[in-house]
């Protein structure tokens, strides 16, 4: 065992975090969930969410016979819905195999959405093998120990971090050095305002003794965000049942469900025509305040329109990508965040008393 890895378990022993959900009972199905969870999210974030799944899919098998729908249901709101897709896939694959998680690196990363950090947590965490992880917090840790001032997106970068993170990780205590150096990184060497006073490494820290503590790791320029606007229409019969349409599984909210999404310059009663809608057949048209909704790279500002109808039309009925949706005591199916958002807005849209009718083309 190296001076980083001592020097992480004895404050480990002290300040670690060993009572969060996926700790107990670390089956390779409970951390695998927990991981794919933790992609790109923050763990106060998490919990919940896992708490939940945990409850509605205690095994691989109960996952594997669930509908997509329910499990993106569940994931509403986490965002990056593509590991939800990818653990549904997984568990498919993993159950229909007999429901044993591969013990060997290169069989568990070619499971859809487990990549080598991933793989190696598993293995880690739930094996007692003895693998190496490189997730966000990790790389920090290691960049600034190391002085590694290249920027992070480089593969010279990531060959180097890896080859690190290789090295230090003991082949003694595997699980409880895993769980440091990620908790080092969430809870003390943080990206911004590190606490390097209170750093177990900071007696051999690259960065610390070179001044670069701000300077490393070197992330990617962030660059301004485009902003694009979209109009969100939520199509609603007298029985309070909303028009959803299924979103493609490639692009933002992939295989979610939303009200039709449609460019602004598309006029209502175009949107309308599509659904066999006419004019006449709008009791009420309703414009909401246009909102924003931030992704990664672009932000996109939403302008809400509700549509209450006299009745469903003929042409539009369940299946083919389209959904009759009742908000109240419906079936579970993924919804995005703005769609959830537009949907708990309807009985103050469409109260007792009929808000006035404003059309806008």
């Amino acid at each position: 065992m190296d001076w980083l890895a001592g020097k992480l378990l004895a404050w480990f022993d002290d300040c670690g975090r060993k009572a969060l959900p996926w700790q107990q009972n670390a089956t390779p199905y409970r951390v695998w969930v927990s991981e794919i969870m933790l992609q790109q999210t923050q763990v106060q974030t998490v919990i919940p969410y896992y708490e939940r799944f945990m409850a509605r899919f205690p095994d691989v098998q109960a996952l594997a016979a669930a509908e997509l729908d329910e499990v993106l249901h569940l994931w509403s709101g986490l965002g990056y819905y593509a590991r939800a897709r990818n653990l549904h896939k997984t568990a498919i694959l993993v159950a229909n195999s007999g429901g044993e998680f591969p013990t060997e690196a290169e069989s568990l990363e070619a499971l859809p959405g487990i990549g080598r950090s991933t793989a190696g947590a598993i293995r880690a965490f739930a094996m007692g093998q003895r693998a190496a992880i490189l997730d966000g917090n990790v790389k920090r840790v290691l960049a600034r120990f190391h002085g590694v001032s290249s920027p992070l997106a480089s593969t010279a970068t990531l060959r180097e971090l890896w080859e690190h993170a290789e090295a230090h990780t003991p082949a003694e205590r595997t699980p409880a050095y895993t769980q440091a150096i990620m908790d080092l990184g969430a809870l003390v060497c943080v990206r911004r305002a590190p606490q390097c006073a209170s750093c177990p490494l900071a007696e051999r820290c690259t960065a610390l003794a070179t001044q670069r503590v701000d300077e490393i790791p070197q992330g990617t320029v962030p660059k301004t965000k485009p902003v694009r606007r979209a109009r969100l229409y939520v199509i609603t019969a007298p029985n309070r049942a909303c028009l959803l349409e299924r979103r493609p599984d490639q692009g933002i909210w992939g295989g979610l469900w939303s009200p039709p999404q449609r460019q602004p310059e598309r006029s209502v009663e175009a949107v309308c025509a599509e659904f066999g809608i006419s004019p006449s057949a709008i009791l009420e048209h309703h414009t909401a305040p246009v909102f924003r909704h931030s992704f990664s790279h672009f932000h996109l500002d939403i302008e809400p329109h509700y549509l209450r109808i006299k009745q469903q039309p003929n042409q539009v009925a369940d299946g083919g990508g389209l959904m009759w949706y009742a908000p109240d005591g419906a079936a579970p199916v993924g919804l995005s965040a703005p769609a959830a958002k537009l949907l708990a807005g309807l009985n103050e849209v469409f109260g007792d008393e009929p808000p006035e009718v404003k059309l806008r083309p």
